[in-house]
């Protein structure tokens, strides 16, 4: 009986630390989305979200760490689909991979916080060095290990900056034409080209 009632007292402050953790990281991908990554502290974020720093750094540790968390949830919906990407033969992986890498800056939901970290990795080495960490683990380096060659962490690398560098013009410097064409247009050009890179002599 006892026992019982214990565990119905601790579900609610679990619920609620998770409930909390969320907000933090919230609160953290508008504040750096807001004023990029030099100019955002832990004691800011903890001010936004309407707690003590303490608590910021209990759950994530440095500012660094709490950047990281915000990317990998960002790019959480993203990276959930990407085993299909990672799996999918590779004689058609670099249209796979444009679709995929586009359809993540197409979308509103995934867009708007992926700015924000791109716009942080821009303008310091810090968010820059998170931001390579985690294209690097969870997808440059699952495509290069399907490649059956000598330099096939220089290949996806090659891959991801033509797809990276496209976004970037597109995006977030939003040159023209680049900016207002047609993704489907985008794709057919780039696509080729990054294929050629994963599997070109």
């Amino acid at each position: 009986m006892t026992g019982t009632t214990a565990r119905r007292r601790g579900r609610p402050r679990r619920e609620e630390a998770s409930d909390t953790r969320d907000h933090i990281l919230t609160v953290a991908r508008e504040e750096f989305s807001a004023h990029g990554y030099e100019k955002v502290s832990v004691r800011g974020i903890a001010k936004a979200a309407g707690v003590d720093s303490a608590l910021v750094h209990h759950y994530f540790g440095t500012k660094e760490q709490v950047f990281e968390a915000a990317v990998e949830v960002a790019f959480a919906p993203a990276l959930s689909a990407q085993d299909a990407l990672v799996d999918a033969p590779l004689d058609d992986v670099g249209e796979r991979l444009a679709r995929f890498i586009f359809g993540v800056w197409e979308n509103p939901a995934t867009r708007t916080p992926l700015l924000a970290i791109v716009r942080s990795a821009l303008n310091n080495d810090t968010a820059a060095a998170v931001f390579r960490r985690l294209i690097a683990s969870q997808l440059l380096r699952r495509i290069a290990g399907r490649l059956d060659v000598p330099d096939a962490e220089l290949r996806a690398e090659l891959a991801a900056a033509q797809l990276v560098g496209c976004a970037i013009l597109r995006y977030v410097i939003k040159v023209e034409p680049l900016a207002s064409a047609d993704v489907e247009q985008i794709i057919a050009r780039v696509a080729p080209v990054v294929q050629e890179h994963l599997t070109g002599p």
